[in-house]
């Protein structure tokens, strides 16, 4: 510290700012769970501010459950009402990982604004500024899902599988859409802007949707389609929640689910990190 005071400063000042500094303990370096649920505590926050941010997990849901119900149910399976047992856990799964993207958004946002600089200036765990976000989506999943299921319910449908089936497809499909965003974090780290993240974002979730068994049986597709839909991890997740919510679910479809949510945490999330190292 340099020997020279300023005008309006003495030495009793000097060591009365000294000794607040050293008195007291340090505070502890945060645990890496306390870091991401801050993190994603501040991913809630912006909703506060923003409120808009809830039209994708609100507005679009029942949107997409009305429009696509009213719109192909008659054609076809005759009724809307027969037609909504089946597509109601399919459009749930498109809704839910679709919004996906806006965590790449986020964080792209994020990124050009220079906020990680600041968080890597913290003593804290440096990858909760990524998996907290993640945590925080989780729960506008969470909102999406309800409001489609109840939506669902007021319209008609009837899920045999009961409250504990209904309850295990959409934490299946939680678990699926946190592996799925990994792809999207990855994306808003090294594209440069935001409608950049977005379009590549929905370039790749178009087919993986519409080219699976959400809206109509595979059997009724040409050949090579439906070798594709049955190959498709979209198909084996939507699947494994109308089974589950119907009450008959194949334990197989569910493991295959499993395993592909693994195995997109274990490819992008070590990409992400990396990225964000190097960012």
């Amino acid at each position: 510290m340099s020997d020279t005071l300023a005008p309006d400063q003495t030495p009793a000042d000097i060591d009365s700012i000294l000794a607040a500094l050293q008195s007291g303990e340090r505070p502890k370096r945060p645990s890496l769970i306390s870091a991401s649920i801050t993190q994603g505590w501040r991913a809630l926050l912006k909703i506060k501010h923003v409120p808009e941010q809830l039209f994708d997990v609100t507005i679009f849901p029942i949107m997409m459950t009305l429009m696509f119900t009213y719109l192909f149910g008659g054609a076809l399976a005759g009724s809307t009402k027969e037609y909504l047992q089946f597509f109601l856990p399919g459009i749930l799964v498109q809704s839910i990982v679709f919004i996906t993207m806006y965590t790449g958004v986020g964080l792209n946002v994020d990124h050009e604004k220079g906020v990680f600089d600041r968080f890597r200036s913290l003593p804290i765990w440096h990858p909760s500024a990524i998996v907290g976000p993640l945590l925080g989506d989780a729960v506008r999943y969470s909102i999406a899902s309800t409001v489609i299921v109840v939506l669902g319910l007021i319209l008609g449908f009837r899920p045999d599988g009961g409250v504990v089936g209904v309850v295990g497809g959409v934490v299946l499909l939680l678990v699926f859409a946190f592996s799925l965003s990994w792809i999207w974090t990855l994306f808003g780290l090294i594209l440069r802007t935001e409608k950049s993240v977005m379009g590549v974002s929905m370039m790749l979730l178009f087919p993986l949707t519409f080219a699976s068994n959400i809206f109509v049986s595979p059997t009724t597709m040409p050949g090579w389609l439906e070798a594709f839909v049955k190959v498709n991890p979209i198909s084996w997740l939507v699947t494994s929640v109308r089974g589950l919510m119907h009450g008959n679910a194949d334990g197989a479809d569910i493991v295959k689910t499993l395993v592909a949510s693994a195995v997109l945490v274990a490819i992008f999330a070590p990409l992400t990190m990396r990225a964000y190292r190097r960012k």
